[in-house]
């Protein structure tokens, strides 16, 4: 720079003037120099940072525009500023380090090196304001981007430090490389966790397994709530019971989960829960029950219906109907499961589009397990209890009036019972 070189020059003339010896004179004259480039560089910062910040902030505030608000809030502005100081050092160093060889690569090396770590700041600034401007896009809002920005971030880390190495050992980055090709073994140990995290998330979001907000169990970690966030390395979950469970990507591949989405898309939520039915509770009906359950509003048409049809079926088949046994007859569980069905087709509360079902199943030592399977017309978990507690303890209620005894295990008060009954009897 040919206006600096007239400055060294004027300041040698000065000092050597001033009966100072030239041996001397060139040491003074580099330290005035480095005061004045300090003074620069610190009046250039704060010009940036006072002046041309204030104003370019206010000119972003009035434009209509979003993303630019957003690097302001970033700061990825206010990492511009620090690059002012540095630029003067890195341009005004060959002259002023002009008669120290030695010294000057060390100083060209530690601003080139200020240089890139605040050029990655400013980048790693851009990088974060993309990630909140796609996640706030609706088609990525579902997505795991943040895998995605981490490992470009980590990628740019990388490429930092590479150049950075290059710097202080005056290699070319191409060596570097190179070396980490070697490596690579090494790499991949080190990196083992990110590269299955990467793999997985990948895999996650092209098959659409797990989404932010999904609700899923995974019992091997005790997880049970809804997504937090998926990051490279992690998913969290936060629990119904307000805790957090941190879970490794890779394990969402690798094991079993269940996600609870399709049952909230579908808006409706499945019970399946049984009564157990005493088996010495169960008979034919007389015609004397089959009367009283005629007056119960919901089974009033079947029991016509059923009872006309059993009739004519016997009838025809010339059946002896004195001996209950013969021929077809209803039973009180058989009506029961009739009741519940009907039941359940009129209840406001469930879904008539999915299924509704009542199924006897192989009996247990608790009884006869009489299954009732549905949907709730809500995935509400609050109003779904309601619903289901609701249906059962109209059920609980109902099985006497068919002469019908669920079952549960004897307690004390049973036993007691029973002992008194044995002694009176």
């Amino acid at each position: 720079m040919a206006g600096f070189d007239y400055i060294e020059t004027w300041v040698d003339e000065l000092l050597l003037a001033s009966g100072i010896a030239q041996e001397w004179a060139i040491y003074l004259r580099l330290l005035l120099l480095l005061v004045a480039l300090l003074l620069l560089a610190v009046m250039g910062f704060y010009f940036a940072k006072k002046i041309i910040l204030p104003y370019f902030y206010k000119q972003v505030q009035k434009s209509p525009a979003q993303w630019d608000d957003l690097l302001v809030d970033k700061a990825v502005f206010h990492n511009f500023s620090h690059l002012v100081p540095a630029i003067f050092v890195r341009l005004l160093a060959p002259s002023i380090f002009d008669d120290f060889e030695t010294v000057l690569p060390i100083v060209i090396k530690l601003t080139d090196i200020y240089l890139i770590i605040v050029a990655l700041k400013i980048i790693i600034a851009v990088v974060k304001v993309a990630e909140f401007a796609f996640s706030s896009l609706p088609a990525f809002q579902n997505k795991p981007l943040t895998s995605y920005f981490q490992l470009l971030r980590i990628l740019f880390y990388i490429a930092t430090a590479i150049l950075l190495f290059s710097i202080l050992l005056g290699k070319s980055p191409v060596y570097f490389l190179s070396a980490f090709g070697a490596m690579t073994a090494i790499l991949l140990l080190i990196f083992k966790d990110t590269i299955l995290g990467l793999v997985a998330s990948v895999q996650m979001s092209t098959n659409d397994m797990v989404r932010v907000g999904d609700w899923i169990e995974m019992p091997k970690f005790n997880a049970d709530g809804d997504v937090m966030a998926i990051n490279l390395n992690t998913v969290k979950v936060q629990n119904f019971d307000k805790t957090i469970t941190t879970i490794p990507t890779f394990y969402f591949i690798t094991d079993s989960f269940k996600n609870w989405r399709g049952m909230i898309q579908s808006g409706g939520r499945r019970m399946k829960r049984s009564l157990f039915i005493d088996v010495n509770s169960i008979h034919f009906l007389d015609a004397s029950h089959r009367e009283e359950l005629k007056k119960i509003h919901l089974i009033e048409h079947f029991m016509s219906d059923r009872q006309e049809a059993i009739e004519t079926s016997n009838k025809k088949n010339t059946i002896d109907n004195s001996v209950l046994l013969n021929g077809r007859r209803m039973t009180n569980i058989g009506v029961f499961r009739h009741y519940i069905e009907l039941y359940l087709q009129s209840h406001p509360g469930i879904s008539q589009e999915m299924t509704v079902m009542v199924r006897q199943l192989a009996i247990e030592d608790k009884g006869i397990p009489l299954e009732i399977y549905c949907f709730a017309n809500t995935t509400e978990w609050l109003q779904y209890e309601r619903t289901q507690a609701d249906i059962f303890d109209h059920l609980f209620s109902a099985a006497k009036y068919f002469d019908l005894t669920l079952f549960q295990q004897p307690s004390g008060k049973d036993l007691t019972v029973g002992i008194e009954n044995w002694k009176g009897g």
